[in-house]
């Protein structure tokens, strides 16, 4: 597997923070510059605050469950993004940078969230007549980023699920990978909950301080939305930790495994080298395993010499002919001891 160099890396992070960088640019000249709808050809401009997220969608939830849904998911597929990074097996580039413009964009609507609550929009497309809804730079840099990944996931599905390249059993060493992927999602939950718990407890005592008279009813109408959100972040964010404990269990287990064969195939006389999957961890154990050849290949050569030898006089191998010829062999010797038993008969 090909590797991504360092000036790569280096290119697809800073992408993210690019986009970021361009879109909180262009917002903030349109808060400044935009007073009307004007249109330049195709293309128009007119100020907009969306209470939602990218062309308007989640705009009709709660504010509390909107905003801290938003802006808890930002920081979400940060983590996630890091995650797909870490875990492609494959270099694809277009892939990454298409990832890196998608988080970027998302970032740049959180952003407005946190700041003003409302995501900035200003692009139209069309006329003044028929227009698209206004939209921003982040949205429009995330529709590039799907494009990117859409044709990075046709042109190279291959390289990123390799059927020549791949196991057979996704469980190969199942108790190993159980416990490290229990073990993993015991630290992710435990922090879930510590997080929610201190939430939620300082959320109420400052509902309590804050309300004057009975604060059951805030309560209800900001706790009750809180736990729904934080319950759907937290149980997203453990079946992304079991499928993140599952590959990388594979990618250890995987190596064990083959090692085991590749030492049984050696102690029954198989002479082969031990290649492991691209993208598995513990690649020494290929160096390991070309050391145990080398030094067992004689003693291999031998057994196999020994094997020869022994089914050339094996009388499982003596084929029919030859058990054909060797009686017409003995047969004619009979026949001669008779004759010359005979002449001597006759003297």
């Amino acid at each position: 597997m090909e590797k991504v160099r360092k000036h790569e890396w280096l290119i697809i992070i800073s992408s993210v923070f690019l986009v970021w960088i361009l879109d909180y640019i262009t917002k903030q000249w349109a808060l400044t510059s935009i007073t009307s709808l004007e249109f330049y050809g195709p293309f128009g401009f007119v100020l907009h605050r969306n209470p939602g997220a990218m062309l308007g969608m989640f705009s009709d939830l709660p504010p509390l469950l909107r905003i801290v849904s938003l802006s808890t998911g930002g920081a979400f597929l940060i983590f996630t993004y890091a995650s797909i990074q870490y875990l492609l097996p494959m270099r694809g580039i277009p892939l990454r940078l298409g990832m890196s413009f998608l988080l970027g964009g998302i970032l740049g609507n959180v952003t407005d969230r946190i700041i003003w609550g409302a995501v900035v929009d200003f692009l139209l497309i069309g006329n003044k007549e028929f227009a698209s809804p206004a939209f921003n730079v982040a949205d429009a840099i995330q529709w590039v980023g799907y494009a990117m990944v859409v044709y990075s996931l046709i042109k190279d599905g291959q390289k990123l699920w390799p059927t020549e390249n791949s196991r057979k059993r996704v469980w190969v060493l199942p108790k190993f990978q159980l416990r490290f992927i229990a073990v993993l999602l015991a630290i992710g939950l435990g922090f879930a909950i510590i997080s929610g718990v201190f939430s939620y407890t300082y959320l109420r005592i400052m509902i309590d301080d804050l309300t004057v008279g009975s604060s059951r009813y805030v309560e209800n109408k900001f706790l009750t939305p809180f736990i729904f959100t934080y319950t759907i972040i937290s149980s997203g964010f453990a079946l992304l930790l079991f499928m993140i404990g599952r590959i990388l269990s594979h990618r250890t287990a995987g190596p064990i495994y083959a090692f085991e064969l590749f030492l049984k195939d050696l102690s029954e006389g198989k002479d082969r080298k031990l290649k492991l999957r691209s993208g598995d961890e513990l690649k020494q154990l290929e160096i390991v395993a070309e050391r145990i050849r080398k030094n067992i290949k004689p003693h291999i050569d031998a057994f196999h010499k020994q094997k020869q030898q022994e089914q050339v006089i094996d009388p499982e191998n003596i084929t029919d002919l030859e058990i054909d010829r060797q009686s017409e062999h003995d047969e004619h010797e009979i026949e001669e001891q008779l004759e010359k038993a005979k002449i001597k008969n006759s003297n």
